[in-house]
């Protein structure tokens, strides 16, 4: 399993507490590895989970992503603020006044370049439990990826850049 980053933001990102991101690489829909990415809170904002729940679900709407089941296409979406760049074995995620850098294993990096994308999802519930520095184990993941988590979160499905090109 991989290991939680923090994101870097500003005053924006103290309303929701820290803001962490975890990768992994799996089958899909049609049999194919695809590069996950997940955003989370761990629910530390100064207002506790339920503000950190309403904070961050202002951000990802300003974002422009939906909440719920529809996946956006980043690369049909012109404008969207949400970008992903792969480069040096670091993906650098990239939001409305949020950046993060995750440290990428060699099974997501190949995944995100053989398919040309990442499956990006932003949870709105917190995770206390996958804070950064722990080693987050397969179980504890899938627990958190639940049907409940997937309906609440935003799904986009982000063109993977390089610096090349």
């Amino acid at each position: 399993m991989t290991i939680p980053q923090t994101a870097q933001g500003g005053l924006r990102q103290q309303q929701f507490g820290t803001l962490t991101v975890i990768g992994w690489a799996g089958a899909y829909e049609d049999g194919r590895d695809m590069a996950f990415l997940l955003a989370y809170s761990l629910g530390d904002g100064p207002a506790g989970p339920q503000g950190t729940r309403a904070a961050t679900k202002q951000v990802i709407t300003e974002a422009g992503l939906p909440l719920g089941g529809e996946v956006v296409d980043g690369s049909a979406r012109r404008g969207l603020p949400v970008t992903l760049l792969v480069e040096g074995g670091q993906a650098v995620l990239t939001m409305p006044k949020l950046t993060v850098q995750y440290p990428a294993p060699p099974e997501w990096i190949t995944a995100a370049r053989q398919r040309g994308q990442v499956y990006f999802m932003f949870a709105t519930d917190p995770w206390p439990e996958g804070a950064p520095g722990a080693n987050v184990v397969e179980d504890a993941l899938r627990e958190f990826v639940s049907e409940e988590m997937m309906a609440s979160a935003a799904h986009c499905l982000l063109p993977v850049r390089s610096l090349a090109g």
